[in-house]
């Protein structure tokens, strides 16, 4: 290396390191509980004012404080229905939850006070798994396939109506549908969104949902309930998915991916090595795309090598995590939320 590259190198690695991206190269967490109720929780969602908003079973929501951990709930129902929420979005001004099963029931918060319905599917088959929003105007829910491809709906009105893309404009998978285990088989940015289905493919949008893609993946799945559950992006290139099968938690063959291209090709990776089946994988931030935590019941791993390598760092098990800066997150999971503390 000539005299001028080796300056350079030397500059680039004092930047990077001056901003803080690189792994936080964490060796343990601390788990306070926040909230204990008999209640599911797959799907929580920071808020604009770092608030956590999160929606479960027997239709209860609420949302948590994250300076006093307060917590405040209700119960959303729909004449003699009890809903399921597995799916929950918001944008600057409104919070959003979509119920699992049939009929599926998407709310937002109304000017009332109270959760006002924006759409309602009843139908054989009908069960959406997980929503997101591009920016304050466009969003997009994610169901599985009832008449020969994925059930999309998308909003471009703020979510106050909600349209079903036709299935010619989507690519064909019988059988298909997505993992409703923790809201993260959708990643939206920018104009762009990825969406993990519970086959061996993935589907690609370039322009908010206008048309589509499917995108092989080296994950083989031989029997029902294996495939990706979670997938998460730290940037428009850096991507990982992680899953298994939650009726076997031990297996670890073709439950990782990872891809560094903007999802347009994924390699495996931690093939046949822990961890096994995971709901949830979520990048921590600053990390430079290094560090990972992925959790389930079968508890929370960490990698700080993008995935290469895993450990364990608590049996505790939660069904979902997301990140309110580098070293605090909240995850949710069967009858509580929990405020983690990695160090």
């Amino acid at each position: 290396m000539n005299n001028v590259l080796f300056a350079l190198a030397i500059i680039y690695m004092l930047v990077s390191c001056s901003n803080g991206v690189g792994s936080h190269h964490y060796s343990e967490v601390s788990i306070l509980t926040v909230f204990e109720d008999s209640v599911s929780i797959r799907a929580i969602e920071f808020l604009e004012d770092n608030t956590l908003a999160f929606a479960g079973s027997k239709g209860v929501y609420g949302s948590v404080n994250t300076v006093s951990n307060t917590v405040r709930t209700s119960t959303q129902t729909y004449d003699s229905i009890i809903p399921e929420f597995r799916a929950v979005a918001h944008t600057k001004t409104d919070f959003f939850m979509l119920s699992v099963g049939n009929p599926a029931l998407l709310y937002k918060t109304g000017s009332n006070g109270k959760m006002e319905l924006v759409y309602l599917e009843q139908g054989e088959g009908v069960f959406y798994d997980a929503m997101t929003f591009w920016n304050d105007l466009e969003g997009i829910a994610i169901g599985d396939e009832t008449v020969g491809c994925l059930s999309i709906i998308v909003t471009r009105d703020g979510g106050n109506s909600w349209t079903n893309i036709p299935c010619e404009q989507l690519p064909k998978l019988e059988g298909s549908g997505a993992y409703a285990a923790s809201n993260t088989n959708i990643v939206t940015i920018g104009d762009m969104a990825w969406v993990m289905t519970s086959k061996e493919q993935l589907l690609y949008t370039s322009n908010k949902g206008k048309t589509w893609e499917a995108i092989e993946t080296p994950i083989q799945i031989e029997e029902a309930y294996q495939g990706i559950y979670s997938i998460d992006f730290y940037d428009e290139m850096n991507g990982f998915g992680i899953g298994g099968d939650f009726s076997k938690p031990e297996l670890n063959v073709y439950n990782k991916m990872r891809t560094s291209d903007g999802g347009k090709t994924w390699s495996l990776i931690a093939d046949g090595e822990y961890p096994g089946y995971k709901s949830c994988v979520q990048y921590i931030p600053n990390s430079g795309a290094q560090d990972l935590v992925a959790t389930g019941f079968t508890g929370i791993s960490y990698s700080k090598d993008g995935g290469a390598t895993w450990e364990a760092l608590s049996e505790e098990g939660f069904y979902t995590i997301r990140f309110l800066n580098d070293s605090i997150a909240y995850a949710a999971g069967k009858n509580k939320i929990a405020q983690l503390t990695f160090r």
